[in-house]
């Protein structure tokens, strides 16, 4: 009666022979294409160090001069603007401002990545059922697998620092700027759609027309649920070199710092409310002009 109070399980032999198995093919996996695979992200590496550099390099005065202009048109709402400049104004009082332009950064080239693969991959969704079935389970998975187990292939193949971390990132938080890209599009109204088939418009024009800008405010909540899971995994990420204010915090848990801990964690807080709140405005201004122009 073993078979049935003890769960039938592999050959412990078998087993270790399979993982063993596994990992050597992964690690020559790495050992032939890991240079050629780095060497493709370079442009990238460039990019998140131009952003860095931009950010921590630029005086003070002038990024939160940009900051708030930039959380002035997209909310239109001074009590955002001011809410956003004093809570930057207080995370530098507490020397924490260097840190939070590099998070910044990281966070600005995360969204941007995020948009550039999230949206051409909602849009072939929407477009055809099979690659949405067949994406869907892939979406599932990574919004699923613990965010640790993202860092073991990245770190195998590109090693550690910023580059594996920023992969890590999207990795995590891409997952809606695809599903909400794909349910904004496929949500448009049919009635629009017909009525610009009887003018005769182009699959193209159509999806540049029409489909995207209706579908602009449920992809802007797609932006703004990336850029919070993107926030959510900087933690983590500072375990493989990411520089921020995800490092203190890992100090913080090292050395049980308490203060440093909680004033770096409410610095990262701090952060994604100045993200939301700008994003949900922006959204929220998209969707009033999507109501008054086709009623």
């Amino acid at each position: 009666m073993e078979w049935f109070t003890k769960f039938p399980t592999m050959d412990a032999d078998t087993l270790r022979d399979l993982k063993k198995l596994i990992d050597e093919g992964f690690r020559g996996f790495t050992r032939a294409y890991g240079d050629g695979i780095e060497s493709i992200f370079e442009p990238l590496q460039h990019f998140l160090i131009w952003s860095e550099r931009f950010m921590t390099r630029t005086p003070w005065p002038i990024i939160l001069l940009l900051i708030a202009l930039v959380a002035w048109f997209a909310s239109r709402n001074w009590k955002i603007v001011a809410g956003a400049v004093g809570t930057l104004l207080l995370i530098g009082y507490f020397d924490m401002w260097d840190d939070t332009m590099k998070t910044i950064s990281m966070i600005f080239v995360c969204t941007v990545l995020s948009i550039v693969i999230g949206i051409p991959i909602g849009i072939l969704m929407s477009r055809s059922n099979r690659v949405q079935n067949v994406v869907n389970p892939i979406l599932d998975v990574m919004q699923t697998m613990p965010s640790f187990v993202y860092l073991i292939p990245v770190v195998m193949l590109l090693g550690i620092g910023k580059v594996p971390g920023l992969i890590a990132v999207v990795i995590y938080a891409i997952p809606p700027m695809i599903r909400l890209t794909n349910l904004g599009i496929r949500l448009v109204d049919k009635d629009v759609l017909e009525a610009a088939d009887a003018f005769g418009s182009s699959n193209w024009q159509k999806l540049k027309n029409v489909q995207m800008p209706l579908a602009l405010p449920t992809i802007m909540a797609g932006i703004n649920q990336t850029i919070m899971m993107a926030l959510a995994m900087v933690v983590i990420a500072s375990m493989i070199g990411v520089q921020g204010l995800g490092q203190p915090v890992l100090k913080a848990i090292s050395n049980q710092y308490f203060t440093l801990g909680i004033f770096n964690g409410l610095a990262i807080v701090g952060i994604a409310i100045i993200f939301d709140r700008v994003s949900q405005a922006f959204g929220k201004r998209l969707q009033k002009h999507r109501e008054i122009i086709h009623g």
